[in-house]
């Protein structure tokens, strides 16, 4: 497949692979994760994007001035300095919801106008720092974050106003404000200025609340294809606990619960350290009226070694770790409960490469490793893998 190169991509950074064919990329990717996990068994082809650009359904940038006018762009993964999206690229970044492009592109012209000005974390003079737009592409329904310094909004309901009025996709504006002077994206303070202040998608057949903090995959149409190989995986039949740790907001443990006319596990435990996710995992449960899955704020490890304490243990664990891969306790807490099936889904084959060697040591086999592309044009690449006791 070929693409346009994107005249940003030396400043950028943030498309590593940019310079190659979408099929050198996964060439790419298949060789790399054949050295770091071939020792553990085959690896699938990795599954690719059919179209492998403008999948990113969250867009974030950050507002500066540039030749003496308010303009928006990404943050260079190296310095953090940003790297501006000009108006004349209509359609933004390639990896960027186009139409969250120009719901940025408006907010920069509008600003001028209301007395806008960017926020300078030097200086720590200026409002505007941030815009977050989230775009639930089954629903349609889109959200803004109008990320700022503490201060008085001016002229606020006029300026929401005629932005929905631009745009009338918009469904939720958001109003967030970050006290700090680091590049820290959200701050803990928001108040809704239009709408409900949250979202919904659909994924794998359920409905998904996405408020501005909630985690949700960036790229919902190869997330679908990991979650459903990692379903696969666990080979459910209706009669079994399935512990879902790291469970976020709840998604990947809803997918594998039975529900009215699908058959999965008769019992689902979520487990998470974020309590505000916990809440919106309860809260996705109720709204597919799943009632096999219950969702806990605590440590994963902590919860399966008192799950064994007690004598308890679970036919299968499903672990998504963030890129750090899993803490040694944890691994140590999940060959004491002994599982009879471990998927593990993972962002880093680095870790995974580690944490697999740690569940091999202890008795565990890999039975299958299947590869997903979930970030076209960038290093990284999602694995599921399916490891039951020896």
């Amino acid at each position: 497949m070929t693409h346009t190169p994107c005249p940003l991509y030396k400043k950028c950074s943030g498309c590593q692979l940019q310079n190659l064919p979408y099929e050198e990329q996964l060439h790419l990717k298949q060789a790399r994760l054949i050295r770091l996990l071939g020792r553990f068994g085959h690896i699938e082809e990795i599954i690719p994007m059919e179209d492998p650009t403008h999948y990113r359904n969250k867009v974030q940038s950050a507002f500066c001035m540039k030749s003496g006018r308010l303009t928006a762009g990404i943050y260079q993964s190296a310095t953090r300095r940003i790297v501006e999206v000009p108006a004349s690229m209509q359609d933004g970044c390639m990896l960027e919801d186009p139409a969250a492009t120009r719901i940025v592109q408006t907010i920069c012209a509008l600003a001028p106008s209301f007395k806008l000005k960017p926020y300078d974390l030097v200086t720590g003079r200026g409002f505007l720092r941030h815009v977050l737009v989230r775009h639930g592409f089954q629903s349609g329904q889109v959200m803004v974050v109008l990320v700022t310094a503490p201060g008085d909004f001016p002229s606020c309901r006029s300026f929401v106003n005629e932005l929905c009025r631009r745009h009338p996709e918009i469904t939720t504006v958001v109003w967030n404000v970050n006290p700090t002077s680091t590049p820290l994206f959200l701050g803990s303070e928001s108040k809704t200025l239009f709408g409900e202040g949250i979202i919904t998608d659909t994924l794998c057949g359920l409905t998904f609340r996405i408020s501005p903090r909630s985690f949700y995959q960036v790229n919902p149409v190869q997330t679908e294809i990991l979650y459903n190989t990692a379903r696969r995986f666990a080979r459910l039949t209706g009669g079994e606990r399935l512990i879902d740790a790291y469970c976020g907001t709840g998604t990947i443990g809803l997918t594998m619960a039975s529900r009215p006319g699908v058959v999965g596990a008769k019992e689902v435990i979520g487990v998470e350290l974020n309590r505000e996710a916990v809440q919106d995992a309860r809260d996705n449960a109720r709204r597919n009226g799943v009632e096999t899955a219950q969702f806990y704020a605590a440590d994963a490890g902590e919860f399966m070694k008192e799950l064994a304490a007690r004598g308890k243990s679970a036919d299968v664990v499903v672990t998504d770790p963030p890129r750090a891969g899993c803490s040694r306790e944890f691994l140590q807490s999940l060959l004491t409960l002994a599982p009879k099936r471990v998927v593990y889904v993972s962002c880093n084959p680095e870790t995974l490469a580690r944490d697999l060697g740690t569940l091999t040591r202890g008795g565990y086999r890999v039975r299958k490793i299947q590869p997903v592309d979930l970030f076209p044009f960038t290093e990284h690449c999602e694995v599921v893998v399916l490891m039951s006791q020896t």
